[in-house]
């Protein structure tokens, strides 16, 4: 059975996608049926309040590459609400923003790894009590580690899936040393890549076959 309080909501799923994989897709599907969500929308950050964004990727390609990648798919959106933002992207002013558009309720998608750091994001504690989370399984981290304050002021969805050992980072690695990423990343991101000569100096080559994950 679907949570009750997620039916029917919007799944906002934020990140800098750089670039969007298949674990990504794969977290939305499973929380688009889990939650019974009527939409997961993608949120690729403008400027991410944290870190620079690797590699130098322009959040315009960021965008594209999230775009092509779940372009006709149902279930899945794409918001440039965070691209098209003056300054910094923080989550808490996309969901005040973003509960106009869809009166029928938000959810919060986020990676365990990434909500362990939910102290350091801006507003917090209003952050927690804004909207349910529901939170991608993660290597390592347990579902106790949100057994204790501040997390016990949110309301928590673990998604039942298997944890996915795929980064972003991992997936540049590769390209910037010209290997093949067709099994981890969608066609049409690859083919943007090489289109636009992304994570490697000089030109980019298309990154097809497989290959070996080591």
């Amino acid at each position: 059975m679907c949570p009750l309080s997620l039916r029917g909501r919007v799944g906002l799923f934020g990140g800098t996608f750089n670039p969007l994989h298949e674990a990504h897709l794969l977290v939305a599907r499973v929380a688009l049926e889990q939650g019974a969500l009527s939409l997961v929308l993608f949120v690729p950050a403008g400027i991410p309040p944290h870190k620079e964004v690797e590699d130098g990727i322009h959040k315009e390609d960021r965008y594209e590459m999230v775009r092509r990648a779940i372009a006709d798919t149902p279930g899945l959106g794409v918001s440039r609400i965070e691209i098209d933002r003056e300054g910094p992207s923080y989550t808490i002013d996309t969901i005040r923003s973003l509960r106009i558009a869809y009166p029928e309720g938000l959810a919060f998608i986020v990676g365990a790894e990434l909500f362990l750091e939910i102290e350091t994001w801006k507003e917090p504690k209003a952050l927690l009590g804004s909207v349910p989370f529901i939170v991608a399984p993660r290597d390592g981290i347990p579902r106790e580690a949100f057994a204790r304050p501040p997390f016990d002021r949110a309301e928590l969805h673990f998604l039942g899936m298997e944890e996915v050992d795929l980064s972003s980072t991992w997936v540049r690695e590769r390209l910037r040393r010209g290997e093949a990423v067709d099994a981890w990343v969608p066609r049409p991101v690859v083919e943007y890549i090489a289109e636009r000569g992304l994570y490697r100096q000089g030109e980019l080559a298309q990154a097809r076959g497989t290959g070996g994950r080591g």
